[in-house]
């Protein structure tokens, strides 16, 4: 089983496969499955198309910046705290940890947005 490493974590590809059909049952089943895949395709675009129908590259830019804001203030947290000397206490860790999470959602949602794009359900005005 494979997976795919994405931002901060792995997805597992868990798609069945079997080894011991005969050709032409392979090619049907194959057949079938990319008829599942085309229906996913076309439900995501539809969905999320009409839901983002607004995107554009100023969208990216903003999201960008944002997404960097958000790593600047989870590194300067942690520097603020290796500076201090003393052991962090658990305020101070909830508040990296808060700020390591927006980050970490804001690159995650920028690359979901991108990918989007990339597999054709939004279209860049």
């Amino acid at each position: 089983m494979s997976t795919v490493l994405t931002q901060n974590f792995r997805r597992r590809q868990d798609h069945f496969e079997p080894e011991d059909l005969d050709p032409q049952e392979q090619r049907r089943l194959r057949g079938l499955l990319e008829q599942i895949d085309y229906a996913a395709f076309v439900a995501n675009r539809e969905v999320i198309g009409q839901t983002l129908s607004r995107v554009d590259v100023g969208t990216f830019q903003k999201l960008a910046v944002l997404t960097a804001g958000a790593r600047a203030r989870w590194a300067a947290e942690a520097v603020r705290l290796g500076e201090s000397g003393s052991p962090a206490t658990p305020d101070q860790t909830a508040r990296l940890t808060a700020a390591r999470s927006a980050y970490e959602e804001l690159a995650e949602a920028y690359e979901a947005l991108r990918r989007m794009v990339e597999r054709g359900y939004i279209s860049l005005r």
